[in-house]
């Protein structure tokens, strides 16, 4: 079986996540709340391919650069098409860069939101609220120089 690698970045700046609208365009979650992130491309024999690939696709959705990737999670699930998923989700510092839809293709929109506004608001789906807790839980565990922003 074959899978496709997605990784998503959950870009914290004071006290705030960047969360993304995706496009109605999409082949999957159409104009669902979400993380910046994409699909892993073939490289052949490489390193650091998760980080790497995050970094790229955050700078081409939305216009911002990141740094300190640390892990969160990982999951798999299965598109709307059918196929299968392998997600994983990186805590990222913000650097620099201000945020926006550089591709309407991908992202309707942007907003800095809070881990409570995004708890509490209708449209978050369940695994996008599971993933900012646990990006939440980390960035707690962690001395502030590390998530301290750019």
């Amino acid at each position: 079986m074959k899978f496709i690698v997605n990784v998503e970045a959950a870009i914290y700046k004071d006290k705030k996540w960047l969360i993304v609208r995706r496009s109605e365009k999409e082949d999957h979650a159409a104009g669902a709340l979400a993380l910046v992130g994409g699909k892993v491309e073939k490289e052949g024999n490489s390193t650091d391919i998760l980080e790497r690939t995050l970094i790229r696709e955050v700078e081409e959705e939305v216009g911002v650069t990141v740094s300190n990737l640390s892990y969160v999670n990982s999951s798999s699930f299965v598109t709307d098409s059918g196929v299968q998923v392998v997600d994983i989700v990186f805590l990222c510092s913000y650097q620099t860069g201000e945020p926006f839809a550089k591709d309407p293709d991908e992202v309707a929109g942007i907003s800095w939101m809070t881990t409570e506004e995004i708890l509490n608001h209708a449209e978050t789906p369940s695994y996008l609220k599971d993933n900012i807790q646990l990006a939440e839980n980390l960035v707690k565990s962690k001395p502030a120089s590390i998530v301290a922003n750019g």
